[in-house]
């Protein structure tokens, strides 16, 4: 079945109606405060599992369960808090929980395992059942060590297996993967990342994030591939990712991969309080969209960007 990864927590009744008039199943990411002060602060853990209970009651009193893959607990957690936290815990380093024990990993970890450990209890004692469970995060900070762009010291890397399956947001532009050996088969450092990626763990991987950016240009030299691709030149690139995973040595353990992302969000960031009125030409991360919003707010194919992963995700 062909995957949607849900973002907002609390979707709408009229986009379960829609998801239903498909065979599509979907994902919910939870997203947490990724800048917090100290991720293993009890309030802010308080607070997030609050939140975390919010978004499940959602699946279960407007979503749809059983078209629900899994729930991911935060989402690329930011460089200097994982360093900060770690630095004021660095006694902090397993937990045993009801449903998930965990040892010599950073405090950071330690407190996502505190998370997930309590979303899956909340699932099991309320609705009798779980869902699969993972963190998602980004190359930036981990779990792939052995890279001189690294934003976070190797000590203090984060690995996103704390769950039922790994998780991890893999751009072809992003810090760990443009500094990584070329791959065995098509010889792009994309496939020589993912195939690190799966010579260290044991569990499935879902590649929760790829995409690119078609804002009118890059705004930022020194992060090349950050905005400013052409439309007609995203299938290519697309199908070579999409070659890359499946001639990757070590394939077998890539469960899925999802491309970021449906439509543009012109609304995203919010740098001013207008800043949801406007599509902004400098800012990369409102142009990822497969589909542009028209004026009449429907959705426009990007050229053949859609056409394009439909025919992939048809492939045997």
């Amino acid at each position: 079945a062909l995957p949607i990864y849900v973002f907002p927590m609390k979707m709408p009744p009229k986009f379960f109606a829609a998801l239903d008039k498909t065979d599509m199943v979907y994902g919910q990411d939870i997203w947490i405060w990724a800048y917090e002060e100290d991720f293993l602060a009890e309030p802010f853990l308080a607070k997030t599992m609050e939140d975390i209970k919010a978004a499940i009651d959602h699946v279960y009193q407007v979503g749809r369960p059983d078209r629900l893959v899994l729930f991911s607990i935060g989402d690329e957690l930011q460089a200097d808090s994982v360093v900060r936290t770690d630095t004021r815990h660095p006694e902090v380093r397993s937990y045993e929980g009801k449903h998930l024990s965990v040892s010599d990993r950073t405090p950071t970890e330690i407190a996502l395992a505190r998370l997930i450990d309590g979303a899956m209890d909340y699932e099991l004692t309320r609705y009798g059942q779980r869902h699969l469970y993972c963190h998602t995060s980004w190359t930036h900070i981990g779990p792939v060590v052995n890279r001189p762009d690294l934003e976070v010291p190797k000590a203090d890397a984060i690995n996103p297996d704390l769950g039922d399956l790994v998780c991890l947001n893999v751009y072809t532009y992003a810090k760990g993967v443009r500094t990584s050996p070329p791959g065995s088969v098509t010889g792009t450092t994309y496939q020589g990342y993912l195939e690190e990626l799966a010579a260290q763990t044991d569990k499935p991987i879902f590649v929760t994030q790829v995409g690119l950016s078609t804002s009118p240009f890059e705004p930022k030299p020194w992060v090349p591939g950050f905005g400013g691709h052409k439309v007609e030149d995203v299938p290519k690139e697309f199908r070579a990712v999409w070659q890359d995973i499946r001639t990757a040595k070590g394939k077998e353990k890539f469960c899925g991969i999802s491309f970021f992302e449906l439509q543009d969000e012109w609304w995203k960031s919010g740098e001013d309080p207008t800043d949801s009125t406007r599509h902004e030409r400098e800012d990369p991360e409102e142009w990822f969209g497969l589909y542009e919003v028209g004026p009449d707010l429907r959705l426009t194919p990007k050229g053949k960007i859609p056409a394009t992963l439909g025919s992939l995700y048809k492939q045997p």
